[in-house]
């Protein structure tokens, strides 16, 4: 297969800073659609790859799943994209479109394994993929979603990951008018959270550590703060919750929170990865039909429809746009939560 050089942003090493590369991608396809990237939004997920914190990182290594620009090519059989329209690609860029999940649109769940648009493997090249730190990407017309024209391209990237995180577990558990949702964490996750459950009629709550923050959050659409720290504001919002979305991406106790659902309510985990610590403790779910669950991103369709939704209702993340040469800086900033609330990278600056 033929392949041309593209500019990237990229590592050699867990613990080298990012700095430019040169990549291959392959030429257009049939169902190809090559996007020139104007933008591309910066992940917690980007970095822990960089840096190897979940292990099994190929190098060098080019981040970055929240992508965002302009078609330029287009293979033959392409039909649902033109040159010139606006395109995104988000976390996903193939799986295998044949199992049970992808046959219900969740490729998310593909029980091969879907492809990554980073270190995933890549059946054209022979080798893995690359992200969103370059000039541009080749992805499958199936995998590419149409980005609505009203909608800031630069704040729309961090919906493609940070968005449909939120959005997935939104749409899953029927949240609507009447529903009652507490969101904990107020980072590139959580404002998502509040924005579209805001969005789709929802009473919202945040939960967090920091009294500062109230005003932030009631920015962002949220009805009610209780600060998780205060067992008084606890206790008042005890068996109150439908859905808790938990976006905090490190270890912490969740029992405080079960405690809040109503009957039937459900608490998923977005934003964390591992062991909970302390102990799950099962009396309170039993005793009310309370659920723990996680849940991951969202499948092409439902990112579909999460875009649309975000297009019709003006929805688009609160951002800081940065250059590329600035990636490793933001690595740290966003280590120490100083952003409000997600990083967008001007990919101008990769060409310049």
């Amino acid at each position: 297969m033929q392949t041309t050089k593209t500019k990237a942003f990229g590592t050699h090493a867990a613990e080298k800073p990012l700095e430019p590369l040169s990549i291959q991608r392959r030429t257009v396809t049939a169902r190809d659609v090559e996007i020139d990237i104007l933008y591309c939004g910066v992940c917690h997920s980007d970095l822990h790859t960089a840096r190897n914190d979940w292990g099994g990182t190929r190098y060098p290594s080019v981040p970055g799943h929240e992508i965002v620009g302009r078609v330029v090519a287009v293979g033959q059989d392409v039909t649902r994209f033109k040159v010139g329209d606006s395109a995104a690609v988000g976390c996903l860029v193939d799986s295998c479109r044949t199992c049970a999940s992808c046959q219900q649109d969740l490729e998310q769940y593909c029980l091969t394994g879907f492809t990554g648009t980073y270190n995933g493997p890549d059946k054209h090249l022979g080798a893995y993929t690359f992200g969103g730190y370059s000039e541009r990407v080749v992805v499958d017309e199936h995998f590419v979603l149409k980005v609505p024209e009203n909608l800031d391209l630069a704040a729309v990237a961090p919906l493609l990951c940070a968005g449909i995180t939120t959005w997935s577990p939104l749409r899953h558990w029927n949240v609507g008018p009447g529903s009652k949702v507490a969101v904990v964490g107020l980072g590139g996750l959580g404002h998502m959270a509040i924005k579209l459950a805001k969005g789709l009629g929802a009473s919202v709550t945040l939960f967090s550590r920091s009294p500062g923050k109230a005003d932030d959050a009631r920015a962002l659409g949220a009805d009610n703060i209780v600060i998780s720290t205060d067992e008084a504001q606890m206790k008042v919002v005890r068996g109150t919750f439908d859905l808790i979305i938990d976006t905090v991406p490190y270890v912490h106790d969740i029992n405080p929170y079960v405690l809040t659902l109503g009957i039937s309510g459900t608490l998923v985990i977005v934003g964390y990865l591992g062991g909970l610590e302390p102990l799950l403790q099962t009396v309170p779910m039993i005793m009310g039909r309370k659920s723990v669950a996680g849940s991951l991103i969202g499948g092409i369709a439902e990112t579909q429809e999460m875009l649309d939704f975000c297009g019709k209702h003006n929805i688009v993340s609160d951002i800081e746009i940065i250059k590329m040469q600035d990636i490793n800086e933001a690595y740290e900033r966003m280590i120490k939560s100083d952003v409000k609330y997600r990083f967008v990278i001007d990919m101008g600056s990769l060409r310049g």
